[in-house]
């Protein structure tokens, strides 16, 4: 074969092969349309049991707080309101649970939503200031204010030796009163108080442990002792 007929044929060829169309790619599936026929091949059935797995995962937290809460023990008596917060509470932070109890009774009659208006507020009827600094984000929630109260009771309890009388003083009235009189302020309300939280404390022991319980001393008032602020 001459190099001219080889030279027509490969023309020939290289015509024939640009006369072909070539089929263009197919276009990439969209992730929507690619998300549309999976669930489509999935069925109704696969999206029922996606929304089953959903809510048993986000019922699953609070399973586990309730039933955390519901093995919580208690040593105050049945019936009395937050018994399981309140021990767990007291016994976190080093406090007689019936001590918080009662003290509680008196600050809010067990009433997480009491207000005072001075400002104090929940169960243990925190300041604003104190409760920030003793941690507390929300003072109406329970088990927050139960351990800022019990806490700060605590803090108390060590400021004073141990002297439950002056600590519920000094919760009462604040420490630096307790401290200016040497023991319980001559304030009415702050010895009644005092009284009342330890009558309290003794009646959610039981009755033999709140026969057996001492009667605060309590510093007579004076109007001349009086201080000019608490």
């Amino acid at each position: 074969m001459s190099i001219e007929v080889a030279m027509s044929r490969m023309s020939q060829i290289q015509a024939m092969l640009a006369a072909q169309v070539v089929p263009a790619p197919a276009p990439a599936a969209k992730p929507a349309a690619f998300s549309a026929a999976l669930a489509d091949a999935q069925g109704s059935t696969g999206t029922s049991s996606n929304t089953n797995f959903a809510s048993l995962a986000s019922a699953a937290p609070t399973t586990a707080t309730t039933a955390a809460a519901a093995t919580g023990a208690s040593e105050l008596p049945a019936g009395t309101p937050y018994a399981v917060e309140i021990t767990a509470a007291a016994k976190a932070n080093g406090v007689d649970p019936a001590l918080l109890a009662g003290l509680v009774k008196q600050e809010s009659g067990f009433k997480p939503d009491a207000g005072s208006p001075a400002g104090a507020r929940g169960l243990t009827q925190l300041m604003p200031a104190t409760a920030a600094g003793l941690g507390v984000s929300n003072v109406l929630d329970p088990v927050q204010n139960l351990n800022g109260g019990a806490k700060y009771l605590k803090q108390q309890l060590d400021a004073f030796g141990g002297d439950v009388a002056k600590a519920l003083a000094a919760y009462n009235a604040g420490p630096g009163a307790v401290q200016r009189f040497g023991g319980i302020p001559p304030y009415a309300e702050t010895q009644n108080y005092v009284r009342i939280v330890q009558q309290n404390a003794a009646s959610f022991r039981g009755p033999s442990t709140a026969a057996a319980a001492p009667t605060p001393s309590v510093t007579p008032y004076s109007p001349s002792s009086q201080p000019s602020e608490i």
